[in-house]
């Protein structure tokens, strides 16, 4: 029997950068997360402990903080790519870098240098770079993503068993908090004008569906996007049921008409789904 090593990667995970950009007396801030993984010809580093082709995590950190200043940060898929590819031609041994960003958005509360954090919700990038003239691939996504539906969702006709005690629901709260991940046909848009386009077309999905279940309303908000945003082939989404239970309020002597809930937080339903176009190219290495 033979034991040989299999696929590998390293890197420096989860650098927090705020870039502050000062325009005289008025201020813009970047706040984002950077995760470095590189792959490639480095074999040596585990089998016998020689490092010559390991770029130290540490300078994969200061290089993010450095192209912050060089460069800004701007549309963090374009500033995934020109890391990813930094770190691919960096070194030979370096065959493949995967950079991912998670943006933390702020806006400005009064005047010109005080901001208040934006909720719950991420934006999110996912870059893979072979090098310069290489194979690159860009997914944009969101975590965080809370939204509600206080009317216009049913569920019934569901399978039932033994164990089944729900009862069917003809207008029930539909909640969820969805994490999206979309991939681009090639490595080259307006990444902000896009991702607020398919941002818009998430929402508007959701709130315009008459929803029978979750995992139509998954469907029907992946299908708006591809269907108005040709740069995107593929979404994919996960959608925790955040299930509001009609409280029991007959003991007090009251009626409760879809009024009062309790909002439990687990455990929940959680519903997967991918969307795509019958003409998508391959999955890329960053859709995995």
């Amino acid at each position: 029997m033979a034991i040989v090593l299999g696929g590998n990667r390293y890197g420096k995970a989860e650098t927090r950068v705020v870039r502050v950009t000062r325009d005289g007396d008025v201020h813009r801030i970047k706040d984002v997360n950077v995760s470095v993984l590189l792959s490639g010809d480095m074999e040596a580093a585990h089998l016998t402990g020689d490092n010559a082709a390991v770029l130290p995590t540490d300078t994969q950190k200061n290089t993010v903080f450095a192209f912050a200043k060089r460069y800004g940060v701007g549309e963090i898929e374009t500033f995934g790519l020109r890391l990813a590819r930094h770190f691919a031609d960096a070194l030979p041994p370096v065959a493949h870098a995967r950079v991912e960003v998670e943006e933390y958005a702020w806006s400005r509360v009064t005047g010109r240098h005080s901001f208040v954090r934006d909720g719950t919700e991420v934006r999110t990038a996912l870059v893979h770079s072979d090098g310069t003239g290489g194979r690159e691939t860009v997914v944009s996504g969101v975590t965080g993503l809370a939204l509600l539906n206080s009317t216009g969702s049913e569920f019934r006709g569901f399978a039932e068993d033994e164990f089944t005690t729900l009862e069917p629901a003809d207008d029930r709260i539909l909640a969820t908090a969805v994490t999206a991940t979309w991939r681009h046909r090639r490595a080259g848009a307006d990444w902000d004008d896009s991702y607020r386009a398919v941002r818009e077309h998430l929402l508007r999905g959701f709130a315009e569906t008459y929803s029978m279940s979750l995992q139509q309303t998954l469907y029907a908000m992946g299908r708006r996007v591809l269907r108005e945003r040709r740069e995107v082939c593929e979404v994919r989404m996960s959608m925790p049921n955040r299930h509001h239970v009609l409280v029991d309020l007959r003991p007090f002597g009251m009626d409760n008409d879809n009024e009062v809930y309790h909002a439990a937080d687990r455990p929940y339903g959680l519903i997967e789904g991918t969307v795509l176009d019958d003409d998508a190219p391959g999955a890329p290495d960053a859709w995995n």
